[in-house]
């Protein structure tokens, strides 16, 4: 118990701090666009309670959610099959590239035309700036699977969905979960990027309307809630990755011990 709260704290300890910094500094502002941290605060309460969590945070959300996890189910599929043959890979390759040097945002107009301006094209978008670091950590994680293991696995007839399970998505696991680390903060900044744009809900439409409003406390609000949405997320994150991968954590506290 000692040992969570400790790692809590560690967790806290730089937020809290930056928060300190931020309400001594905003104290007495009187600057319209950038109110104090009190009034932003009270404005927080008002804003982000009641009707606007199933209007606007809880949609947000399931966006995020239905857009990341496509993108990991996409991606691990398509990096094991690139990553497990060459002749793939040096086929694949070019394209992967092409695409993956086209920022996601660049795409919302023209997924319009497709997908109009419902929760699909939102998610699409979210689901295309996702997908690819989460691919190039998966092939790379595949392609360093030690030849030995699979040789051995080979040897003892073990082929397969049970190869793939147990030796090629365990062997690639680490590298993985950190392409889905990088994802899901680029999940998060699509989301709000695709709720700008014809919109009628989300984290995103409500900033965007406070802002035209002029109602800066409540942008303000926005933004924070928005980083506290990424905080709670990567703890989130954090629990399922230490969970998943406990075998590769305890292997090398065992190598450097």
């Amino acid at each position: 118990m000692t040992r969570i709260a400790r790692k809590v704290a560690a967790a806290l300890a730089l937020p809290v701090v930056l928060f300190a910094i931020w309400w001594l500094a905003t104290e007495n502002s009187a600057n319209f666009y950038f109110p104090s941290l009190r009034v932003i605060v009270s404005s927080f309460g008002e804003v982000w309670t009641g009707d606007r969590l199933a209007t606007d945070v809880l949609p947000s959300v399931l966006r995020l959610l239905c857009g990341y996890l496509a993108a990991v189910v996409i991606a691990v599929a398509a990096g094991v099959v690139i990553g497990s043959s060459s002749r793939v890979r040096a086929f694949a390759e070019p394209a992967l590239e092409f695409l993956r040097a086209i920022p996601p945002p660049v795409l919302v107009p023209i997924i319009m035309l497709f997908a109009g301006i419902g929760d699909v094209m939102k998610i699409v978008v979210i689901v295309f700036g996702c997908v690819w670091p989460i691919l190039l950590n998966t092939v790379e994680g595949v392609r360093a699977v030690d030849g030995v293991l699979l040789d051995t696995a080979r040897s003892y007839g073990i082929g397969g969905a049970a190869r793939l399970r147990h030796l090629v998505l365990r062997s690639a696991s680490p590298q993985i979960f950190t392409g889905m680390r990088q994802a899901l903060s680029l999940g998060i900044i699509l989301m709000v990027i695709s709720e700008m744009f014809a919109a009628s809900n989300g984290l995103g439409f409500a900033i965007v309307q406070f802002q035209r409003s002029f109602a800066i406390p409540g942008m303000w609000s926005g933004i924070l809630l928005l980083g506290l949405l990424g905080f709670l997320l990567s703890l989130v994150f954090r629990l399922v990755e230490g969970r998943a991968l406990s075998w590769y954590h305890g292997l090398r506290r065992s190598q450097r011990s």
